[in-house]
């Protein structure tokens, strides 16, 4: 869902808004440009969280098996999670809001593919936590709490971003996002 919505309504979007406001070549290249400044955008925040707190990371099936740190080793890895995931959800919230407001089907579906993505991504947050404090509220919280990036995000984009709205600012955020996706 989420290469879908990256691909075939963020990226199109972005190269529609280009190629309106700069011309067919220069909003192309811009476009492509811009999606992947996105997907080094997250190659460096993925770079920022210890690989073993990462939940993007990749585990072998032999670290999977290993007995579970000590509680105080599952808290770090819940709170570097959760703090990982708000970083990650920020820029979501951004794109959320900017494809809303220019095409609210698109701002939809972007949202639903996202609501999807962030299941696991709670879950990540969550599991640790609750086997380091043995309460399901205290997981939870911080679970909520990395999700509230999103509409964080949505509204500093608003705030950044209404002044300068035009194709050309949606082209970025939309290939941008497309490429963080």
């Amino acid at each position: 869902v989420m290469m879908y919505v990256a691909f075939v309504e963020l990226f199109q979007e972005a190269r529609i808004g280009f190629i309106t406001e700069m011309g067919e070549k220069m909003g192309m290249l811009t476009t492509v440009l811009c999606f992947f400044g996105g997907i080094f955008l997250i190659c460096i925040i993925d770079k920022l969280i210890p690989s073993g707190e990462n939940p993007h990371e990749i585990r072998s099936v032999e670290k999977m098996s290993e007995k579970p740190p000590k509680d105080a080793k599952m808290m770090r890895v819940g709170l570097i999670t959760a703090l990982g995931i708000a970083i990650h959800n920020f820029p979501e919230g951004i794109a959320t809001f900017t494809a809303a407001l220019t095409e609210p089907k698109l701002g939809v579906s972007i949202a639903v593919a996202i609501a999807i993505h962030n299941i696991p991504e709670g879950i990540a947050v969550s599991v640790p936590l609750y086997f380091s404090t043995n309460s399901r509220k205290k997981a939870f919280w911080y679970s909520f709490a990395s999700g509230l990036a999103e509409p964080v995000g949505a509204i500093v984009g608003f705030f950044l971003l209404r002044a300068i709205l035009d194709d050309s600012t949606f082209g970025f955020v939309f290939a941008a996002v497309a490429g963080i996706m």
